[in-house]
């Protein structure tokens, strides 16, 4: 029997004139499209497109087509479904922000994954050859446990110097704005250590001598940490990864975390106003504790960026605008920023509706770039003018050198910094086009 042609398509973001945003090398490569690759039965030939750094022909000669996205990309993968509809193809979609609004989504195609994929997405391609297609497909697993990714079919791409590998997904914390704890409501959920060490093998294999850990809380389960750096210690291999901001205060996990080859750590630190974090449901995170949990990272040589958001409840313009001084003062290597957006399907988009509190009600301009709700102390237009404001103070060239390359560790890793500058002086270039600097 004639294999089924199957694509499966990363999704580029658009910019202001709706033109997906390329780049000449992704360093961030994601790990859903080598995944799902590996799980694909046999009876499907499957190609790998990265819209970032590949461009998508809408005449290809494919059966079916799968699409997933990261944050607001996901209008650019409606965009994407139409035109592969409009040539009759079979096309089905995926992600964070699918999943929060299957119905939505629905409309734009013939199957919608919710959530993970692991179980789902095989019965989707066995429904798909015998003729039975369901619409959705909401199959949440309860142990991940996986093939080896299939990065083979990404290698001759223009990809970075790292590759990814996940050890657990979900989170124990309750954001009220995060997509991440809609879908999984605390639980994390680990995977076996023996198949993460057997996928960091594979990335060592393939003359990778870094990865990304892309768990959404490396700090969800110390115990099981602590066990994966007795693996990682002796593969003498660095890596990054994202954590909350209260393994400050374990030192123990901090230091083996640097033995282990851990270089920069992403925390989502949303404000440095208290009273903005306890309106978004984060008041275990003090802001009071900032500045010296942070010193107690740098102090092991584990380097730190940042995720804030700007808008909460408490939030003035003076709050924002003393935000440039905190990433100053704390040497934040690779800070980023979004007005905080009620995305729907959140606990936040919930409490915005029912206090009648959203500006714009059009879904799909929410990008993150520009206020679409109504601010307490501020109007809807002041935040988004201090929220670009608050960038181009952060990226001017003095601060970016500041904080990189300007500062004594840049003499222990010169090269660990010069990436940090060219990830700065990339964003900045977005920032001068009113982008949003994004790492897909």
């Amino acid at each position: 029997m004639q294999k089924k042609k199957l694509v499966l398509i990363q999704s580029s973001p658009y910019d202001h004139e709706r033109k997906p945003i390329k780049k000449s090398k992704l360093y961030f490569v994601g790990l859903a499209m080598p995944l799902l690759a590996a799980m694909t039965p046999d009876e499907f030939d499957v190609k790998i497109i990265l819209e970032t750094i590949d461009d998508i022909d809408f005449d290809m000669e494919v059966d079916i087509v799968g699409i997933g996205s990261m944050g607001h990309a996901v209008i650019r993968s409606i965009d994407i479904a139409k035109e592969f509809k409009k040539r009759g193809k079979t096309v089905f979609m995926g992600g964070y922000m699918v999943s929060l609004m299957p119905e939505e989504a629905k409309k734009y195609c013939d199957s919608v994954i919710v959530g993970d994929g692991e179980l789902a997405y095989p019965a989707l391609l066995k429904d798909y050859l015998n003729g039975e297609l369901k619409s959705f497909y909401d199959m949440p697993v309860k142990l991940i446990e996986t093939p080896l990714p299939r990065f083979d079919l990404i290698l001759d791409k223009k990809i970075g110097d790292m590759l990814p590998v996940q050890a657990g997904r979900g989170c124990p914390k309750s954001c009220s704005f995060c997509s991440i704890y809609c879908l999984y409501k605390n639980r994390y959920i680990r995977r076996p250590i023996e198949d993460v060490v057997r996928d960091i093998k594979q990335i060592k294999a393939l003359g990778f001598n870094k990865f990304m850990l892309l768990d959404d809380n490396i700090m969800s389960n110390r115990e099981y940490m602590m066990e994966l750096l007795d693996y990682i210690i002796p593969m003498k291999m660095t890596w990054i990864s994202q954590c909350s901001i209260d393994i400050g205060d374990d030192r123990e996990l901090l230091e083996k975390l640097a033995k282990s080859g851990c270089m920069t750590l992403s925390f989502g630190l949303e404000s440095i106003v208290q009273e903005s974090l306890d309106s978004m449901n984060k008041s275990w995170a003090k802001v009071s504790e900032y500045k010296r949990l942070i010193k107690n990272i740098q102090s092991v040589g584990i380097d730190i960026s940042t995720e804030m958001v700007v808008g909460a409840d408490a939030d003035t313009i003076e709050s924002i605008r003393k935000t440039a001084d905190f990433i100053k003062e704390c040497k934040i290597v690779v800070p980023r920023f979004y007005i905080l957006t009620p995305i729907p399907g959140t606990m936040y988009h919930k409490k915005m509706l029912e206090e009648n509190r959203i500006y714009i009600e059009d879904m799909y301009s929410y990008d993150g770039s520009q206020a679409v709700h109504i601010p307490i102390n501020m109007s809807p237009e002041e935040l988004t003018e201090e929220y670009w404001s608050l960038y181009e103070k952060v990226f001017k060239i003095g601060n970016i050198m500041q904080r990189t390359i300007f500062r004594k560790e840049f003499f222990k890793f010169p090269g660990r910094y010069l990436f940090y500058m060219a990830i700065n002086l990339y964003y900045r270039y977005h920032i001068k086009k009113r982008l949003t600097p994004n790492i897909i």
